[in-house]
């Protein structure tokens, strides 16, 4: 997992490094109470209150000296601080580190931010000490929060006020077992503060411009690590073979169709321990463990970052473990303007399977 921190810091110095006439920061601290969503009966015995915790964040004010972003109506990016105290010693308590956008809406009233980061939990699956937690079976883990609130900054001297409700899921993205992850959905309240800066500050508009691209193909290799969902199975590594077309139809998005091709190592081992472990249900244990997949998709950019949401149907699926649908959401950083590296999450609805490294060329 301390790779998947290395690649996150490695996405988010770009946005700092930009060179910008104009620079603002604000800083923000929220409290929020809440409750863990009781998604999957094996998590009900560790929800014994409701959480609570801080989300202490620093903000780089944007105003339109790069045309991206006029085009999202001049977010902010930063980074942001999570604790969460879950009220169970045996779920252990959260720390996390996030890179985030926040978005305005409704003349910069309505702030949607969006998080991605990796987060400590301090009392992971054990065996022997831990049994009970089924939610984390990894210490470190990646981690996605959202947080929709209506802000109001400078009131009074640079201090302002945001309210609203945030959601935070947290998961060890099937890395090592039990994976059976948390969802917090939270009430929230806090103060921000606008850094005095002797900067002129005024946002530049910029005319709306017609933007298409010609049909563009890519390769995709994808791998990592992951488990089943059998605890001390062992970890596998696993090879994702993504080709697809994109068609991009304008400053911010274009939509993609395609195929992927799997070979995930653990299905191999999770055929054979079937077959054998539950042999009164006729398992084929020689099943093939590839998989094949077709793909629509949708990628959202974001000056040289980009946020692929994609939704996939097996049409070669021997092991038929999760059912014939998949999803993936991923981000990226595009290092030139073909070649591309980043991260996603391969899911089958709120089924984790795998955390993927990903290294693309668009041509």
């Amino acid at each position: 997992m301390r790779l998947l921190t290395y690649i996150l810091f490695f996405l988010s110095i770009p946005l700092f490094a930009q060179e910008k006439e104009m620079k603002q920061y604000t800083v923000e601290a929220n409290y929020f109470y809440g409750s863990i969503l009781p998604h999957d009966t094996n998590i009900l015995h560790l929800i014994k209150g409701h959480p609570d915790g801080t989300v202490i964040s620093f903000n780089r004010k944007t105003f339109g000296s790069q045309k991206w972003e006029a085009w999202y109506n001049y977010p902010d990016y930063g980074l942001s601080f999570q604790y969460q105290d879950n009220k169970n010693s045996e779920l252990g308590d959260l720390y996390g580190l996030y890179a985030h956008f926040n978005f305005y809406f409704f003349k910069r009233n309505l702030q949607f931010r969006v998080g991605q980061g990796v987060a400590y939990c301090t009392n992971p699956y054990d065996r022997e000490t831990n049994y009970r937690n089924l939610a984390y079976g990894a210490r470190y883990m990646p981690s996605t929060y959202f947080m929709l609130n209506y802000h109001k900054p400078d009131i009074w001297r640079g201090l302002g006020f945001q309210t609203g409700v945030n959601f935070v899921h947290h998961s060890n993205a099937n890395i090592e077992a039990p994976n059976t992850s948390t969802n917090t959905i939270a009430f929230n309240v806090g103060l921000n503060y606008t850094i005095p800066t002797k900067d002129s500050i005024a946002y530049i508009k910029h005319p709306k411009e017609k933007f298409t691209e010609p049909i563009r193909y890519n390769a995709v290799f994808r791998s990592g690590v992951n488990e089943s969902d059998v605890v001390d199975s062992g970890q596998y590594p696993f090879y994702v073979a993504s080709l697809y077309a994109d068609k991009r139809i304008n400053h911010k998005s274009a939509i993609q169709a395609g195929a992927d091709f799997f070979w995930m190592l653990y299905l191999e081992e999770f055929i054979r321990y079937q077959s054998i472990a539950y042999f009164e249900s006729n398992y084929n244990g020689d099943a093939d463990y590839r998989r094949i997949g077709v793909f629509v998709g949708h990628e959202l950019f974001i000056n040289k970052l980009a946020i692929d949401t994609q939704f996939g149907y097996y049409i070669y699926d021997p092991s038929d473990k999760f059912g014939p649908l998949y999803q993936r959401l991923g981000m990226k950083y595009y290092i030139t303007k073909n070649v591309s590296a980043g991260v996603s999450l391969k899911t089958h609805i709120s089924r984790a399977e795998a955390m993927e490294f990903n290294l693309g060329i668009r041509l």
